[in-house]
């Protein structure tokens, strides 16, 4: 039952450091149960209700107001629980993940349910196609609340919510045509109730109701971040900078709060690019491995290859003449 959040609000900030980033004033969001930055759309981030509320997700502004509603076609939301963004390698178009993995009966479903949708190019209200992915644990049933996709290799991991938790990977390729098996390959936090990958891909994040781990591989925790006091804490994603945590709750009016990460965790800093020379000349590389643009001072000129060229077929003439008088 989705409770209010004016308890919330009371506790204040959180942390040192925890800033509300924005409410969500819409009255139709009262179970916001996943968040997940637009890959595309600057300042846009998008979340969706619990269960029964239908296949439906919300794009909200910058301050929380909601800009645009869409609607997944033929896709059903028995208990929606987590989301995800990601970008398709090979369009750069923005892809979105919802989950249907709740089951707070551990195994009363046959096999849960995660939708792929193709990020809409407009932010303006929709019906949209989705591709359905039918998964199902390789021991058996469990409950789930997080879900995340891995920006290196576009795999998708489910994380589930029980005392023993774990993470479960997914095929590399989906199958829309049958069920598709997750095979544990780490565990997870007690109760963990939503999961995020880093924009970069070096680390990712695990919450709880309490606190966020943040892990450099499967089993390999770097840090924890302790989690402002929420109502009923169920959401949380890496900001575009990936050098802070938005946080959400469920709740009518919900904040979500931006965490700073500890410096252990911030992503490491870009290498600055090596200069090239600015010439629209071919480029050739010396013989100590240095590049060099051809005809420029200093360097192997095409005139010096040409004639390196005419010498070394000149030789092997000689040679070959020099080989057979001797035979």
């Amino acid at each position: 039952m989705p409770r209010s959040s004016e308890t919330a609000k009371a506790r204040g900030s959180g942390e040192a450091g925890d800033e509300v980033a924005f409410t969500i004033p819409d009255p139709r969001i009262t179970e916001s149960s996943g968040l997940a930055l637009s890959p595309t759309h600057d300042g846009v981030v998008y979340t969706h209700n619990d269960s029964d509320a239908g296949p439906t997700f919300f794009a909200l502004g910058p301050k929380g107001a909601t800009r645009a509603t869409f609607t997944l076609r033929g896709a059903q939301a028995r208990d929606w629980e987590a989301m995800a963004a990601s970008k398709d390698p090979e369009t750069g178009r923005g892809v979105l993940w919802f989950a249907d993995i709740g089951d707070n009966f551990d195994g009363a479903w046959p096999d849960i349910s995660v939708y792929k949708v193709m990020e809409p190019a407009t932010v303006r209200d929709a019906v949209l196609p989705a591709v359905r992915y039918r998964f199902r644990y390789e021991d058996g049933g469990h409950n789930a609340e997080g879900i995340m996709v891995n920006p290196k290799t576009g795999r998708l991991y489910v994380v589930t919510k029980q005392f023993a938790g774990a993470i479960y990977a997914a095929p590399r390729r989906l199958s829309a045509s049958r069920t598709n098996v997750l095979r544990k390959v780490g565990s997870a936090p007690i109760m963990a109730t939503d999961a995020a990958y880093a924009p970069d891909g070096s680390s990712f994040v695990v919450r709880t109701y309490f606190s966020a781990t943040v892990y450099k591989a499967l089993d390999k925790p770097l840090t924890r971040v302790p989690m402002p006091a929420l109502d009923q804490a169920e959401s949380i994603a890496y900001t575009g900078d990936g050098k802070a945590l938005l946080v959400g709750s469920e709740g009518v009016n919900s904040p979500v709060y931006r965490v700073p990460l500890p410096e252990s965790a911030l992503p490491a800093p870009t290498p600055t690019p090596t200069p090239t020379p600015s010439t629209s000349e071919p480029l050739l590389e010396a013989a100590d491995g240095e590049t060099v643009a051809a005809d420029s001072p200093g360097g192997i000129t095409g005139t010096d290859v040409l004639l390196w060229l005419a010498v070394a077929t000149g030789a092997t003439g000689v040679i070959t003449i020099i080989a057979r008088k001797s035979r």
